[in-house]
């Protein structure tokens, strides 16, 4: 439909016009902001890669009928550059709040069945469960608006998750395939995670399942398929039953700074007899468990020791601050209290290019950062000790002008 072409150039006419060429946006949003290279890298582009993948030509049409242009806001998500400041005690006041923790606990009670029975099945805590579906989408509140095939595609063409957006666009387009959703109720995240605990495409192909039994794996509108996925997902990442994630712990005056770090895997029984104790001054339990030391935002922060759940979390989402948070969430839920030890200031006096190069300097030489972000977690820390430990420097852990300038002489 076009607008009307105005009768004369007044003020009014000019006003009506404006008003007619808006209301045609309103009608046809998608063609009023058509990307002609964006419908190319579809046509010319997304389909061959999906054919191939045995996607039909009917069901591309529907999957992608009205997207003609990239999504702005997936843009400018996916270029975001992490603010440095960020630590993990930001993240953790974000994430682990009040109001997630009473939410939590009275759906521990609503969802008292469903959650015995599905740690019965998968043998993973229910704390954990209710602290991922609290984390991922505020307890099925926000389960996410934005259309997943746009999303993956506007990944797939521009920006640095080309890969992640053209593997995930296929998984898609099959669950598609399998009619769990229709086309127009295909909802997510800018990144594509669906449903109550943000499954990617990929993730529900290889770990959702059908808890309700009526043939659907319904993450989106059934708690109970989402969260059964979710154990499902973690049992095979590796959870066991008979350990927790994790505990904050209080080191031994003189504890040997070096032995933090994931690389020194130990059993829970080794790190007591060294002198590691709970912070809040409870029992370990799981004494046969390996355990390494964390220390997520510096030696003079919270330290933390750590099992191998930990990493099952961590492979759910690749981040030690989502995977603390998940943790500390289940904890609080369970109902326990908030970490004894203060988090510290960490303005180092870098910047955030000096922070970066910081990282980048230690991958190379093989000390692993986890990343070269500018942000300084768990891995970085660890990095710093290492380094320091091979020079002969103090081990502070601590990340400064001066240790960059060290790094930089003497690499």
């Amino acid at each position: 439909m076009q607008p009307e072409c105005p009768p004369s150039s007044g003020l009014l006419s000019r006003r009506r016009f404006a008003e007619l060429l808006a209301l045609a946006a309103l009608i046809h949003p998608q063609t009023a902001l058509a990307d002609p290279k964006f419908e190319a890298f579809i046509q010319n582009t997304l389909w061959p890669r999906l054919k191939a993948a045995g996607i039909s030509r009917e069901l591309f049409e529907q999957g992608f009928k009205g997207i003609t242009d990239p999504d702005p806001t997936v843009l400018k998500l996916a270029a975001n550059q992490p603010e440095f400041t960020s630590t993990t005690s930001d993240y953790l006041a974000k994430a682990v709040t009040p109001a997630r923790i009473t939410t939590g606990k009275a759906k521990k009670v609503e969802e008292e069945e469903l959650l015995s029975a599905i740690e019965k099945k998968y043998g993973v805590d229910r704390h954990i469960l209710l602290g991922i579906w609290g984390m991922e989408s505020n307890f099925g509140k926000d389960k996410g608006s934005m259309s997943v095939i746009r999303s993956l595609a506007t990944l797939a063409y521009s920006g640095r998750r080309k890969d992640y957006g053209n593997e995930q666009l296929i998984a898609a387009f099959k669950i598609l395939q399998r009619g769990i959703v229709k086309p127009d109720d295909f909802k997510g995240s800018w990144a594509a995670a669906m449903g109550h605990t943000q499954f990617i495409p990929t993730s529900y192909i290889s770990y959702a399942v059908d808890w309700t039994g009526d043939g659907r794996k319904d993450i989106w509108n059934s708690r109970q398929d989402a969260l059964a996925s979710t154990a499902n997902y973690l049992a095979r990442a590796g959870w066991q039953s008979d350990r927790p994630w994790g505990w904050e712990v209080t080191l031994p005056k003189g504890f040997d700074v070096a032995l933090i770090g994931r690389s020194h895997w130990r059993p829970v029984a080794a790190w007591q007899a060294l002198g590691v104790k709970r912070a809040d001054g409870g029992k370990f339990g799981s004494l046969k468990a390996e355990a390494f030391v964390m220390v997520p935002q510096g030696v003079s922060g919270p330290r933390f020791l750590v099992t191998k759940n930990f990493l099952a979390i961590m492979d759910y989402n690749l981040s030690h601050s989502y995977a603390l948070a998940v943790g500390h969430l289940a904890d609080r839920i369970r109902g326990m209290g908030p970490f004894e030890a203060a988090w510290p200031d960490v303005d180092f006096g870098l910047s955030f290019e000096q922070r970066v190069e910081l990282q980048k300097r230690l991958n190379a030489m093989g000390f692993e950062t986890g990343g070269s972000d500018g942000r300084f977690g768990a891995r970085t820390y660890e990095a710093i000790i290492a380094y320091q430990k091979k020079k002969g420097l103090q081990l502070d852990g601590r990340p400064s002008p001066k240790l960059l300038a060290f790094i930089r002489e003497n690499g």
